[in-house]
Parts: C-alpha cells; structure tokens; sequence
C-alpha cells in the first residue's frame, strides 16, 4: 500500500469511501458516523492543514484509496478528563476509515503500524485516540495493536472510549 497526503482533488473519492463505510457500520448495527459527522468539510479542513492521509492500493491498474486517517495533536476537550500515561510529544488519530471493498484485509492494521512507525520517527512518544464503545471491530483493532483505555468521552452518539499507546 502506498500512504500519502490526501489532496482536494481526492475529496469526492474521500466522501465517497465514508458513505460506504457508513452504510458497512450500520448493516453492523454501529451507529457512529452520520450526515453530522464527519462531512466534506471536516475533510476538507484535514486536507488544508496537511493532516489528512490516504493508503491507496493498485487493483486492476487503477488506484484507489482504501483507508484514510488524520494524525494531528487536535484533540477535544473531553480529552482532557484521560489520564494519560506517556509523557512527552504525542499524537492523535482522527476519522480512521477502510473502505468496505478492502476491510478484512488487514489494511487497518497495516496502517497502524505505517503511522507509529513514521510518528517514532519523527520524535512522537504516544498516540491518542477516541474509539467509539459500541464498535466491535474498532475496539478490538485498537486494543490488539497495544491501545489501552486512559478515559471516556460522552458525545452525540454516545460513549466513547480515550485510548493511548506509547511508541
């Protein structure tokens, strides 16, 4: 897979993998994205401050975009109610996405490690995430690949899981 900042000229292509992933998520009974959130703009917003990625594979010739992800140190202020337990530089993973055509191919995982390894690189001792608590497949990525639960988060659609893991 090849990871790259995502550009304006991939949004359609970006809006097009979350609508797809939304319709996954709720034949699954996750209810966790919807028109609210997240909308173009919010990947807009990731795309004009360089924060926004996509993993794209080659199928049949063409590329397609089969995961997206932004790393960046935003966080909301419920973050603040974690007790988080690595000091230093960190990061957070926002809007993390595989589209259904590529899911149950390891591609989350393989994109997790692709963003620690580059995050160590550059000096980064942690990652932060939220996961939604009612999400099955996220909750059991995260804590496979080493996350562990620092707090929670209630938001619009419910409770939310603060995660971190030290890199």
């Amino acid at each position: 897979m090849n990871f790259r900042l995502a550009t304006e000229a991939d949004l359609s292509e970006i809006c097009s993998l979350v609508k797809a992933a939304i319709s996954e998520m709720e034949r699954n009974e996750i209810f966790q994205w919807d028109e609210i959130y997240p909308t173009a703009d919010d990947f807009l917003n990731d795309i004009k401050s360089n924060s926004l990625f996509a993993g794209e594979v080659c199928e049949g010739g063409k590329k397609r975009i089969a995961v997206i992800y932004a790393v960046n140190k935003e966080s909301d202020d419920e973050y603040k109610k974690a007790v988080w337990s690595v000091d230093g530089d960190y990061r957070v993973i926002h809007r993390l996405c595989v589209h259904p055509d590529f899911q149950n191919r390891g591609i989350a995982k393989e994109t997790l490690i692709h963003i620690e390894k580059n995050l160590a690189k550059i000096g980064v001792r942690s990652i932060r995430l939220d996961v939604f608590s009612k999400n099955p497949f996220s909750l059991k990525l995260y804590e496979h690949a080493g996350y562990f639960k620092t707090g929670e988060a209630n938001w619009r659609k419910g409770l939310f899981y603060l995660m971190e893991k030290g890199i």
